[in-house]
């Protein structure tokens, strides 16, 4: 699936939004004119003066308040040094999770829990078959691990296939478990989740496996270590 917007093009597009006092409904209508197939979530007035934000599924965007151009990246409070689309970004991240919901995911749940993550994994790749080996040490830290699939090579790879497979066994944890020893997983096809995983981890930006979304829509590309994890959890709860 392609990427909805680009930050060079966006710009470019010719979309016909208003050139003068545009507001949230003559954006959407403007949407809905010239690329009817964009579901806008919402659309409301940024922090800058002029400037709206847009949310698209898991990705924001902006557009200038004559209507004339769009634009994608970060809007950065300088004086805070904060990111505030990653602040907006998280919340969509959540709300996409949540969307997805824990029947379409593969759970692995310690006995006392405390914290959870949502790991876009990859059958095959090597640090996320290193993060699952150590998956008892994760449980004994309270994590709940919620695995959605993100095959690299792409749909139809032995990758993908492996991890349909996966979905279709009768115990998918345990099959997920083996398949991350390489160890063979009796082919099967059922009704499965991995390509709406692999959409919202193109929404999400995905660049490699594992990606760790934690419970406040932040992201930790890569591995990471139980207690490592559990650090960069706990500072989530500290004030900023």
């Amino acid at each position: 699936m392609k990427k909805i917007f680009t930050i060079a093009a966006l710009s470019l597009m010719g979309l016909a939004l208003p050139n003068a006092n545009a507001d949230e409904n003559a954006i959407k209508k403007a949407f809905a004119k010239s690329m009817p197939e964009v579901k806008i979530d919402s659309v409301k007035p940024s922090e800058v003066k002029g400037i709206y934000e847009v949310v698209v599924g898991s990705t924001i965007i902006y557009a200038t308040e004559d209507g004339k151009y769009l634009f994608q990246g970060r809007l950065i409070d300088v004086d805070s040094r904060t990111d505030l689309t990653e602040k907006k970004l998280a919340a969509t991240r959540l709300a996409a999770l949540e969307k997805m919901g824990q029947d379409n995911m593969i759970i692995f749940k310690p006995k006392i829990p405390k914290y959870t993550v949502s790991i876009f994994t990859d059958i095959d790749c090597g640090y996320c078959r290193k993060l699952h080996s150590e998956i008892d040490q994760y449980l004994a830290e309270g994590i709940t691990i919620q695995y959605l699939f993100f095959p690299r090579a792409g749909k139809g790879s032995d990758s993908y296939n492996k991890a349909v497979s996966v979905w279709c066994a009768d115990d998918r944890n345990a099959a997920l478990t083996s398949a991350k020893k390489d160890q063979k997983v009796p082919a099967k096809t059922c009704a499965n989740p991995v390509d709406e995983h692999m959409k919202l981890a193109e929404a999400f930006e995905v660049k490699g496996t594992p990606m760790i979304v934690t419970e406040k829509g932040n992201i930790y590309p890569g591995y990471l270590p139980a207690k490592q994890l559990v650090e960069a959890l706990e500072s989530e709860k500290l004030p900023n």
